[in-house]
């Protein structure tokens, strides 16, 4: 009886984590989509709804490797598969900072208000 109580609570609690990468995966990718800066990959300039559709293919392939949000960030939305060019983002009258950064810190404020 005790390993199917501490079976069902592992499976709640594997759910519920799994639930909040979701959300917080989400969040980045809508926050990417409604942004007002450039996301720069390998030297070109993109809105954040364009940014976002080649975010997305990339997360969908790399889905299997990811288990949270900084896999997320890591593996869809930080450097380039072929030239290995870190994206860049330009916001207006901002110094110019890493996409790994900007969404780390987006990621961090969202889970500030999220707890």
């Amino acid at each position: 009886m005790r390993i199917l109580i501490l079976l069902c609570f592992a499976i709640l609690y594997s759910n519920t984590l799994l639930a909040n990468t979701k959300n917080e995966i989400d969040h980045l990718i809508g926050y990417v989509s409604e942004t007002d800066c450039d996301y720069e990959r390998n030297g070109t300039k993109h809105q954040g709804s364009e940014a976002v559709k080649h975010i997305v293919r990339k997360y969908n392939y790399f889905k299997d490797d990811i288990n949270s949000a900084e896999d997320f960030i890591k593996y869809s939305a930080t450097k380039s598969t072929m030239s290995g060019k870190y994206y860049q983002i330009h916001c207006p009258n901002q110094v110019t900072v890493k996409s790994k950064d900007w969404l780390l810190d987006e990621l961090a404020r969202y889970r500030g208000r999220h707890k």
